[in-house]
Formats: structure tokens, C-alpha cells, sequence
């Protein structure tokens, strides 16, 4: 049987909130993803597809991706 965390790490992208200063009009405006605020984090959900390339595109932007 699989492990839930495996499926929400492919599908989710939590940061601390001020990483997508600069940015975040630019992934929700490109990519097909949901972007909450919790608190001072920010979690970027999408298909496993979309959260690999949202990544992609923030490590160019010089953002550290845990």
C-alpha cells in the first residue's frame, strides 16, 4: 500500500509565504494551480504534472524548493 505523504508531495508546494514575493502572479497566471495562504506559509497545489514544472519554474527564479 502507498503512503499518503508520497501522494501530497507530488501534489503540493509548501513555502514560507515571502519566497513567492515577486513571483506568485507569475505561477498563478501560468500554471494550473491553487495557491492558499496558511499563516506565513503558502502551499501551491496542482496536478503531480504542474507541480513539477511550478517547480521547475521557481528553482529558475532562484527559488530554494525543499
Amino acid at each position: 500500500m502507498s503512503n499518503p505523504a508520497t501522494y501530497r508531495d507530488s501534489t503540493q508546494i509548501l513555502l514560507p509565504a515571502e519566497t513567492l514575493d515577486g513571483v506568485r502572479h507569475d505561477v498563478e497566471r501560468q500554471f494550473t494551480v491553487t495557491v492558499v495562504e496558511e499563516g506565513c506559509y503558502v502551499r501551491i497545489i496542482g496536478s503531480p504534472v504542474v507541480i513539477k514544472d511550478v517547480s521547475e519554474f521557481l528553482t529558475r527564479q532562484g527559488v530554494s524548493i525543499p
